[in-house]
């Protein structure tokens, strides 16, 4: 967002043209709604500023939920924010722990410090880019024990907090940056100040396990399935024990953690039981397989592949569970034949560990009927093989 459409955005006008917009309107009704506005004599500027603000406001639900119509956005800052949902157990972290001081270095949009200041967390938001700090003051306009600042994370005087978040910028413009060296702050910074002081790290979930350093405890987040960051604790934010954990959250179901020291050892592989199970994959990142097979009194599919058998069913927040109807080698002929015989029409195709493409396999199975199943391609004991399952959840 540059200087003029942040200017044009937040005059009175263009914020209440934005708020008069029907949200339930769907996205592709933006030609009817520029036509609109501009027969209402808007200028083109205002225009745009308010549609772009528009259609960040609906994705922006995904994270934010129905707070994303009165926030404001910037593309890059709402695809590195986190969710609300992830943002408030990071800020009932601080408070647990009695750290009621945070500076939230790198606060992109406010997302994060949204959350503390929810929570009464005096906040410190320190942004660099222009356009986005003054996007994260409109944010955090409603909450009077949080302040932004536009200038440098580093520069910030940390002597009048407690403990410090940090979320490093991964992207410049459109790029992403490869090099933990060219983040901001980079991540040999944001480690040392993680000695200094109690801090939270924000990281991608596919982080190089190999940079990430002892003597920090590393969690990996979830929701719905999809491993959404990794975020490494120092001082009294980590936990006493844990230097491994994997945080699922799901729907309205309570927050699920596994906790370990280390990484977990594995389990041996065996053969195939009638149920199985597929590690969420914060447990995956977390390399916590091991742990989690050993509680469901279960054992590997196959040595390299992440799924776990089981002879009996073993309900978990951790995995999504499958009863195994029938082993069938991969053969397009034999698998046509055996989803005829069962009349299965509605067809999931997983795949793990075998160079196929669900896409080019499903239309030469010729479905038909009204059955659903779950077909999973994979491995056991290093022979292709697939399984047609059904969901126990």
């Amino acid at each position: 967002m540059d200087a003029s459409e942040l200017r044009e955005l937040l005059t009175p006008e263009a914020l209440r043209l934005l708020d008069d917009l029907e949200p339930s309107a769907g996205i592709d009704d933006a030609l009817a709604i520029v036509s609109r506005l501009r027969k209402q004599g808007h200028p083109p500027a205002r225009v745009a500023a308010v549609l772009t603000q528009y259609r960040l406001r609906r994705r922006g639900e995904v994270k934010f939920g129905p707070f994303a119509q009165r926030m404001l956005f910037t593309a890059e800052g709402l695809e590195q924010a986190s969710r609300l949902r992830v943002a408030a157990v990071h800020a009932g972290r601080f408070a647990a722990a009695g750290l009621t001081r945070v500076a939230d270095l790198g606060c992109g949009i406010g997302g994060d410090a949204m959350a503390m200041a929810a929570l009464d967390l005096r906040v410190t938001a320190v942004e660099r880019d222009e356009a986005t700090a003054a996007i994260a003051a409109y944010n955090l306009s409603p909450f009077p024990a949080a302040r932004v600042v536009h200038g440098d994370a580093l520069a910030q005087p940390l002597d009048d907090v407690d403990a410090v978040w940090l979320d490093p910028a991964r992207r410049e413009g459109a790029s992403r940056l490869a090099s933990p060296d060219d983040w901001s702050p980079s991540l040999t910074r944001a480690l040392a100040i993680a000695r200094e002081r109690p801090a939270g790290i924000k990281l991608a979930p596919g982080m190089d396990r190999a940079l990430l350093p002892e003597g920090l405890e590393a969690q990996w987040i979830s929701v719905d399935g999809d491993v959404v960051e990794l975020v490494l604790w120092s001082g009294a934010l980590a936990r006493p024990g844990v230097g491994r954990a994997a945080l699922v959250l799901r729907g309205d179901d309570p927050p699920a953690e596994l906790r370990a020291a280390a990484d977990s050892a594995d389990v041996e592989a065996g053969p195939l039981g009638d149920y199985l199970y597929e590690p969420d994959g914060a447990v995956i990142r977390a390399r916590l397989i091991g742990d989690l097979a050993r509680s469901m009194g279960g054992r590997m599919l196959d040595p390299t592949i992440a799924y776990i058998t089981a002879d009996r069913p073993s309900p978990t927040p951790f995995a999504r569970g499958f009863r195994v109807l029938e082993r069938l080698p991969v053969e397009v002929p034999v698998l046509k034949r055996a989803l005829a015989a069962r009349g299965i029409g509605v067809l999931e195709i997983k795949k793990r560990g075998i160079d196929i493409d669900p896409a080019r396999l499903r239309p030469k199975l010729a479905l038909r009927g009204s059955g659903a199943a779950v077909l999973v391609l994979t491995r056991v004991a290093g022979e292709k093989t697939a399984l047609l399952a059904e969901r126990c959840d």
